[in-house]
């Protein structure tokens, strides 16, 4: 009997594993006081180095642009109520994130943050946007003219490196899944 129950435990241990690898794993923060209905529009700041990855970059940011209109967010390529900050990594780490768009007017200072009515991933404590993690994307949207980040997210999924039309799918499936929580619950929006 003992060695049905261990192989059993077993079984079970590889069952969660392999689904706690293939699962999206999502975490967002954002300010609290912020009305965030009163965003129409979003400029996304391109990358300062080309991604190592253009077709899954390419693919990402199609998707980050669909799900943001459906929710009536417009991109615009300079001054849009909100900056959209990306930062993505596969592969050992590697990071690549974006920086000062050369189109756009936007030159000021870095971003803050209102720690006080921030609320979500890290309630305000620590790292706002932890390092950047083997298949993982980061997003943030910075109030353009408060010169504020009004919210974060991170989301990470494994890629399947044999197969990259599944790796594709998986990507978009984890931007759908991230951009569900924005704008968030309660946060005057329609």
């Amino acid at each position: 009997m003992k060695y049905s129950w261990s192989k059993l435990f077993i079984l079970t241990l590889v069952i969660a594993l392999g689904a706690s690898l293939a699962a999206q794993k999502v975490n967002v923060g954002y300010d609290k006081s912020v009305d965030f209905s009163k965003y129409k529009t979003y400029t996304r700041l391109e990358p300062s180095t080309p991604p190592t990855r253009p077709t899954l970059y390419k693919f990402v940011v199609n998707s980050i642009d669909s799900e943001l209109s459906a929710k009536g967010l417009h991109r615009t390529d300079r001054d849009g109520d909100l900056i959209l900050e990306l930062a993505g990594g596969i592969d050992y780490g590697i990071a690549v994130t974006s920086g000062p768009p050369v189109t756009s007017s936007y030159s000021g200072p870095a971003p803050a943050i209102n720690s006080t009515m921030w609320t979500g991933a890290n309630g305000g404590q620590g790292e706002l946007m932890p390092a950047v993690p083997e298949a993982g994307l980061q997003l943030q949207f910075i109030d353009r003219a408060a010169n504020e980040i009004v919210w974060s997210g991170t989301v990470t999924q494994a890629l399947d490196q044999e197969d990259k039309g599944k790796s594709l799918e998986l990507a978009i499936k984890a931007v759908t899944k991230l951009l569900k929580r924005f704008p968030p619950p309660n946060s005057h929006s329609k």
